[in-house]
């Protein structure tokens, strides 16, 4: 005796027929199969059952039987019961083989930081819900059926044709649909992309001396080695590029985390280097859309398309979470990259696609990310005028451009760890600089650190702000 139900969707599958062969009354039957079924983890907390009649009439058992099992199960705490409510599943029952961690295991291993400055990441509470709800009515509703089936690993062609002319027009990217790849976020993108040069006999990637660990960990996943390039006042040293690589990974519009800008002159020597030596450039413009007191740099990508692959994200304008990223790519990588699309999951989500290229096309998402940009840029004001007051000895960097500053300190001061320990014990989540240097090293200079000023929600940022300036002070 057996039976499946749909409970909020989920299907469960109760055997009775086992149980009752090796002698268990029906009503012990029952209980012993829903009391497994919750300690293996079929039945998660929260869940709610089917009515007695229904469990009932779908296992061919009295109505009666169901409920004096449901009533020992609650009485033995694996259920709750509640009037107009019906059965749940009890919360805060651990699965089989837990039962010894759950005693002395902490509530939340990882608690959240009451004060998050980690940098790259948007404020959260900025996602136009309303816009992109709209968006996706509309989108769904004229949609084709056969958008919903199996398609181009390239991604959808409505949104590939908004972003070529959407790059173009805010960006300077020179390219049109058949070369744009959408994938899921800039990290599946490179990737993509360190695997093709890879399979082409790429050994290296020189990279950025200071960064984001995480690209590294990529790079290498796909058997590349990386190469740190210097930076100075001027962005990274491209004159150092020799043939030891085969690409070359850069922020040329807003080094991150530093925030310096690469120098055209540096912009041109890393192209030629990409020509004379068959490599390719991979420009990260990872939050081009927000630039406050200069004129946006267009992307280095225009100056040779066919050496230079451009990456952009919806991560920063939008949201981290929507896994919409596309990369420009030269002819020559199209394919490569796009088998290899393929091969990873085939295509990114089709109706996230829709959605974003209707915000494009309507103009909402222009009209989204000026409101973003204002909102950041008074969150910049906000941090330099409340250190300028409570932390006259720190120098701000970076802050042209961008979701994040670079606070240096006095090198007679507390070291970097010092600060992260007090900034930790403060209940404030924030990175040193040597957290994103490329080698591993601590950082060289003066104490530093970065803070993501658009991470914390309107409400919280002004609490932040305090809590970072009491750290800073070290009270």
């Amino acid at each position: 005796m057996s039976t499946s139900w749909s409970a909020f969707g989920g299907d469960l599958h109760l055997d009775l027929t086992g149980r009752r062969a090796a002698g268990a009354g029906l009503r012990a039957a029952l209980e012993d199969a829903l009391r497994e079924a919750v300690q293996d983890g079929r039945l998660a907390p929260g869940t709610r059952l089917p009515s007695s009649r229904a469990l009932g009439e779908d296992l061919g058992i009295a109505r009666n039987t169901v409920v004096e099992a449901y009533g020992q199960l609650t009485g033995e705490g694996w259920l709750t019961s509640r009037q107009g409510s019906g059965t749940t599943v009890a919360m805060g029952v651990p699965p089989a083989g837990d039962w010894g961690r759950a005693a002395s295991r902490p509530a939340r291993e990882r608690p959240a930081p009451r004060h998050d400055l980690m940098s790259g990441r948007p404020d959260l509470s900025l996602f136009p819900r309303t816009a992109w709800l709209a968006a996706a009515r509309r989108a769904l509703a004229t949609a084709p059926h056969e958008v919903l089936g199996y398609g181009s690993p390239l991604g959808r062609p409505e949104l590939r044709e908004a972003l070529a002319h959407y790059l173009a027009r805010v960006r300077g990217v020179r390219t049109d649909p058949d070369r744009l790849l959408v994938c899921g976020g800039v990290t599946q993108g490179l990737g993509l992309l360190c695997a093709a040069l890879r399979e082409r006999g790429a050994g290296a990637l020189a990279v950025e001396e200071y960064g984001l660990p995480p690209q590294l960990d990529t790079a290498h996943a796909a058997g590349l080695a990386t190469v740190p390039l210097p930076l100075d006042e001027a962005g990274a040293r491209t004159d150092l590029l020799d043939d030891r690589v085969g690409a070359v990974l850069l922020t040329p519009a807003h080094q991150f985390p530093t925030g310096t800008p690469l120098a055209a002159d540096r912009r041109a020597t890393a192209v030629r280097w990409a020509r004379e030596h068959d490599g390719y450039v991979i420009e990260d413009d990872y939050d081009g859309e927000f630039r406050y007191d200069r004129q946006p740099l267009g992307a280095m990508q225009a100056l040779d398309p066919e050496r230079v692959v451009y990456a952009g994200t919806a991560a920063k304008s939008l949201a981290p979470g929507l896994r919409l990223a596309w990369l420009a790519l030269p002819d020559a990588l199209v394919e490569p990259v796009s088998r290899l699309k393929r091969l990873a999951d085939h295509t990114s989500p089709v109706l996230d696609q829709l959605t974003l290229a209707e915000l494009i096309v309507s103009g909402t998402y222009d009209r989204h990310v000026r409101r973003c940009r204002l909102h950041y840029r008074r969150r910049r004001d906000r941090l330099v005028a409340a250190l300028a007051e409570h932390a006259p000895h720190v120098r701000v960097t970076g802050i042209a451009a961008g979701l994040h500053a670079v606070l240096q300190l006095p090198a007679d001061g507390p070291s970097e760890a010092e600060l992260l320990a007090r900034a930790a014990a403060a209940g404030v989540a924030l990175n040193g600089l040597s957290w994103h240097r490329a080698d591993g090293t601590a950082a060289s200079g003066p104490p530093s650190l970065v803070i993501g000023y658009g991470t914390p929600p309107e409400h919280a940022f002004t609490a932040a702000l305090e809590a970072l300036c009491r750290v800073l002070r070290g009270t």
